[in-house]
């Protein structure tokens, strides 16, 4: 078959789509290049501010425990004897001089009773003896009584003489043990321990109680070798414990040794309970705290400049054509609003004040007075 041939008024439709086509796109063309370029728009409005250099007090963080500053310990001076009263016992508070526990003192007494007997005893003997001398001594010149006979009567004065004062010393002995029959505080403080029985009979130099002197506490924190050396007696510390009371102190003593094992030494600080501190701080608690350093120069920049992006902290340099670059820097210590750069950003670098968090890297700010909220 031969295909068929074209009609007339079709072509010229072609031809006219065609043109109008043609027509629209040069039309197009020229419009494109005769309008002006868009100019970026600010991805956000912020303030800029420079870091500032303020005085931040140094602090040195360390962990310990809390422990009696002195313990006391009482025990039994009498042997052999028989408790019969205990007054006190474990977390009492009692004052120096106080009864704790007294001794049954029916053998006591009685001893007692007996040696003042022996000295009376001794003081008749004396005197008789010392009478016996006197007369010898008046007849020495008569020739009445031999030079023997005179010396037997003056070493009879001397014996009952030293009789006497062997029979004293055993009354004040017996005077003593009975007064040990009761166990006195040797000072105030807060009792930690007991071990007295009611009627148990205890041998001399048995522990009975064990007292915190005077109920001070202290912390024994734990520093490193390197350092050590920052922290002399007077440095102030502040720590919290376990249980959540606020204690106050001051450094007194630091160890004069360092464990091998853990290069650590210990560091006695005498503390003092935060007033308005209703947490106990008992001796074994742990306790962590910082020694107050003084103060030194830092940098430091606002809070809601630092922005916190997988882990490492950032900063959003303002550039001179207003685009903005992060920049990692490290942080330090937080004091109020502001936090410390330790490194990583020049004195002189201006970075956005807040709103960081908003912006990526190359994005066109537009600055406004730090006084205007940013939109």
């Amino acid at each position: 078959m031969y295909p068929t041939p074209a009609r007339p008024h079709t072509l010229r439709s072609t031809l006219a789509v065609l043109c109008v086509t043609a027509l629209c796109v040069a039309a197009g063309l020229s419009t494109a290049q005769d309008k002006p370029a868009t100019a970026p728009k600010p991805a956000l409005s912020v303030a800029v501010v420079t870091p500032q250099t303020t005085r931040l007090a140094q602090a040195l963080a360390a962990n310990g425990n809390l422990a009696a500053w002195q313990e006391a310990s009482i025990g039994a001076e009498a042997g052999g004897q028989r408790l019969a009263e205990v007054r006190v016992n474990v977390g009492e508070r009692v004052r120096k001089g106080q009864v704790l526990a007294v001794f049954a003192t029916d053998t006591l007494s009685a001893e007692a009773a007996q040696a003042r007997a022996t000295v009376a005893e001794a003081e008749a003997a004396a005197a008789e003896a010392a009478a016996n001398a006197e007369r010898a001594r008046n007849l020495q010149a008569s020739g009445a009584l031999s030079a023997s006979q005179i010396n037997q009567y003056l070493t009879a004065d001397k014996t009952a003489q030293a009789r006497l004062q062997a029979a004293r010393a055993q009354s004040q002995v017996q005077q003593a043990r009975l007064a040990q029959s009761q166990v006195l505080a040797p000072d105030d403080g807060i009792v930690s321990a007991r071990q007295a029985t009611v009627g148990a009979v205890v041998a001399s130099g048995t522990e009975l109680f064990r007292l915190i002197r005077q109920g001070r506490l202290e912390w024994r924190a734990e520093v490193t070798s390197a350092e050590l050396s920052r922290v002399v007696p007077g440095t102030s510390a502040t720590l919290t414990t376990a249980s959540g009371a606020k204690l106050q102190g001051r450094v007194r003593m630091v160890g004069p040794t360092v464990d091998p094992q853990t290069r650590t030494a210990l560091v006695y600080v005498d503390v003092t309970p935060v007033a308005g501190s209703a947490a106990p701080a008992l001796p074994g608690m742990f306790a962590r705290g910082e020694f107050t350093l003084g103060a030194a120069p830092a940098m430091t920049v606002p809070q809601s400049a630092v922005v916190v992006r997988e882990g490492f902290s950032y900063v959003m340099r303002v550039n001179p054509d207003n685009r903005v670059s992060a920049v990692k820097v490290q942080t330090g210590r937080v004091v109020a609003d502001r936090v410390e750069i330790s490194a990583g950003l020049p004195a002189d670098t201006r970075i956005v004040a807040s709103g960081g968090s908003f912006l990526n890297e190359g994005d066109l700010v537009r600055i406004v007075p730090a006084t205007a909220p940013a939109r």
